[in-house]
């Protein structure tokens, strides 16, 4: 929901709610979506090894030369919300996104830690909205991508390639592996039923290390398309192997 969309509803803000009531509810509404918090987990006696589908909203990961340009010299990202896997988090700060012809999208999240690489993952539709062809790629993998301005309070930074929309993968801890029957690098299908249009999503990449949690990440587009947040189950499957919990 944009701000745009808020306005017909309270015309006159100092009618019903002050101007800082609005704009605190603005705040969490994008917050929300910037921070992919669609999740839908499926019911499992173990709560550790639960499956946890998370749509990935647009967002940002900079190195730290970048921060420094865009936010000022000694600047350091600022945790505003940690994510499901430990240590990592949406930060306080975010970006606006120029592509070609002076297209752009404001307000992009940053998320942190910081990366040796600057990197702006994206949706299909938030390409078209930026008149960019971008390439489904892994995240890291931006040799060859398209480039784009990021624009800061301080400065802007033009990056020369590091546009991608993230393929879909599987994070997992080195312990869900015999679970599921995979090796890191395996690649799986999602199947997500719902009452209206269940679907599968295949070639999601099994990222495995230890430390990491159980987590699916798809986009924005993805998690639209299936209606993620009226998902009855989750599955994932290798081959013949199934592992399916009822959400």
């Amino acid at each position: 929901m944009s701000v745009e969309m808020l306005q017909p509803v309270i015309a006159n803000p100092s009618d019903s709610l002050s101007r800082d009531a609005v704009e605190r509810i603005v705040r969490e509404i994008v917050l929300g979506m910037a921070t992919g918090n669609k999740a839908v987990a499926a019911r499992n006696e173990d709560q550790a090894a639960k499956l946890l589908v998370n749509v990935s909203a647009r967002h940002i990961h900079l190195s730290d030369e970048h921060v420094e340009i865009l936010f000022g010299p000694g600047h350091t990202l600022t945790p505003m919300k940690w994510l499901h896997q430990d240590g990592y988090f949406a930060a306080e700060e975010t970006l606006m996104v120029v592509g070609p012809r002076k297209r752009m999208l404001p307000n992009v999240r940053v998320l942190g830690p910081t990366r040796p690489d600057s990197q702006v993952e994206l949706a299909y539709t938030d390409a078209v909205q930026l008149g960019l062809d971008i390439p489904v790629r892994h995240s890291g993998d931006i040799s060859g991508t398209p480039g784009c301005v990021l624009v800061g309070p301080h400065g802007a930074v033009n990056l020369d390639e590091g546009v991608i929309r993230a393929a879909r993968h599987v994070h997992m801890n080195i312990s869900d592996l015999d679970r599921f029957g995979v090796a890191n690098g395996d690649m799986m299908k999602l199947r997500i039923t719902t009452d209206d249009c269940s679907m599968v999503f295949e070639d999601g990449k099994v990222r495995a290390a230890e430390g990491i949690k159980l987590e699916v990440h798809i986009d924005t587009d993805e998690g639209n398309a299936c209606n993620l947040s009226n998902a009855s189950k989750l599955e994932l499957l290798k081959a013949e192997n199934c592992k399916c919990e009822d959400h």
